[in-house]
């Protein structure tokens, strides 16, 4: 079988993502492709893994997944989604960054071993994404939720890296949360095994989530007044209305944290962006850029 897994990372519209996917859940099971709810696996999975990690994996436990997770038999392919995959919000900084995403990635190797299994993973700059899960890291102090690591030190590559080692047998698709909305058809389609130019229900979802409603009425009636845009043409036309059409205040992020200014988060910014570049150039990365 094969299984897509969306591992996170948290605060990257992961639950967006799917419902999105759902909305093509129909046509997907008429092709043998599931797309379970995820209070269908989410707890199973995740003691699934924690048992795995502590030596404690059984024979079963594959079955034991799929007998919980489907009800099609004869589905080839599973789609999952877990945000908080790779940590719950509070402990995402616990002794280093995102620390036991090898780890769990590697026990899903384990348990689906003789599976195509496929992996991937949102990131987002570092300025936005700590104070975003800081955020839902109730009860903790900053200094408390990242341990004093600096955040211009973080390196979603060196995260990559780790599970690249960890699992160099499973392929990796990335993306970057603030491409998100030019490239959510082309993510829609990977995660359900398409080609990257299959269209889907729900491939402007998160483009209508940031955009006023007129705009989305005269970027829906301008596609059926020019069809047969190809993928390229479609997010050319999705960025010029996002330029006109976005709202303000659910694109523009805020960094408000205490000892942070402009001059550090433009630096964390820098640096993230050679970081996506050096992510995109690393081998058994599928990069989605628009």
């Amino acid at each position: 079988m094969e299984i897509a897994l969306h591992i996170g990372a948290n605060c990257t519209e992961g639950e967006r993502l799917l419902k999105s996917l759902l909305r093509n859940a129909d046509r997907l099971g008429r092709e043998g492709i599931a797309v379970p709810g995820p209070a269908r696996y989410r707890p199973v999975l995740r003691e699934a893994v924690m048992a795995e990690m502590r030596g404690q994996g059984t024979m079963t436990a594959r079955e034991v997944l799929l007998d919980a997770m489907l009800d099609d038999a004869e589905a080839r392919r599973m789609v999952l989604s877990n945000p908080a995959f790779l940590s719950l919000p509070p402990w995402a900084m616990d002794g280093g960054f995102l620390p036991s995403a090898g780890p769990k990635a590697q026990a899903v190797g384990d348990i689906f071993a003789d599976d195509q299994v496929e992996l991937f993973l949102t990131i987002r700059n570092p300025a936005t994404w700590l104070p975003a899960v800081f955020a839902q890291a109730k009860g903790r102090s900053f200094e408390e939720f990242t341990g004093g690591i600096d955040p211009l030190s973080l390196r979603w590559s060196e995260l990559v890296g780790r599970l690249r080692e960890a699992t160099p047998e499973l392929p990796l698709t990335v993306w970057c949360n603030e491409d998100a909305v030019l490239v959510w058809g082309e993510v829609l389609a990977r995660l359900a095994g398409f080609g990257p130019t299959e269209p889907l229900e729900g491939r402007f979802d998160l483009m209508a989530s940031v955009t006023a409603d007129e705009g989305m009425e005269r970027f829906c009636k301008y596609l059926s007044e020019h069809p047969g845009q190809t993928p390229a043409q479609e997010r050319r036309v999705v960025g010029a209305f996002l330029d006109k059409y976005a709202i303000a205040d659910r694109v523009e992020e805020e960094v408000d944290l205490p000892g942070w200014d402009a001059t550090l988060v433009d630096a964390i910014t820098d640096a993230y962006e050679e970081d996506a570049a050096a992510i995109a150039r690393m081998p058994g990365v599928t990069m989605i850029v628009p």
